[in-house]
């Protein structure tokens, strides 16, 4: 039922646990994990700005991912880590509905009522927009 599972990931708390979801499903059904870390344009402006050292912007977000890809490795699930550049909602969907995903997990950010109103969440994004099933960890 679940076999591909895409697990959306920016290196926060809420990632951490969506991981953990992601674990569980992946061995209930035996299926693999796709991790998805969107640079989104201010932060890759940012990166560079700050560091300018390719290797060393690519070093910070490995670092960021480190705490998901520990838990995967520690579970030795069948994964593949995407990095992706846009922005987070848009992409997270159409990696999903191009690689006929079974499932996607995401976290849930927190926004407060107003943000949410004016902005929207990823996780509301990718929830409209994709063609499986959504698992929005808070």
């Amino acid at each position: 039922m679940f076999k591909r599972i895409v697990l959306a990931t920016d290196g926060s708390e809420h990632s951490i646990r969506s991981t953990k979801y992601a674990i569980e499903l992946a061995e209930k059904f035996s299926g693999s994990i796709e991790v998805v870390y969107v640079i989104d344009g201010q932060t890759a402006k940012a990166d560079v700005l700050h560091s300018g050292d390719k290797f060393k912007i690519e070093q910070k977000r490995r670092e960021k991912m480190k705490p998901v890809v520990d838990l995967l490795e520690d579970a030795k699930i069948t994964y593949k880590v995407h990095l992706l550049h846009g922005e987070p909602g848009p992409e997270i969907v159409n990696f999903a509905n191009g690689n006929d995903s079974d499932c996607v997990i995401i976290g849930s950010r927190g926004l407060n009522n107003l943000q949410t109103f004016i902005l929207g969440s990823v996780s509301h994004k990718v929830a409209k927009r994709v063609d499986c099933p959504v698992l929005i960890v808070k």
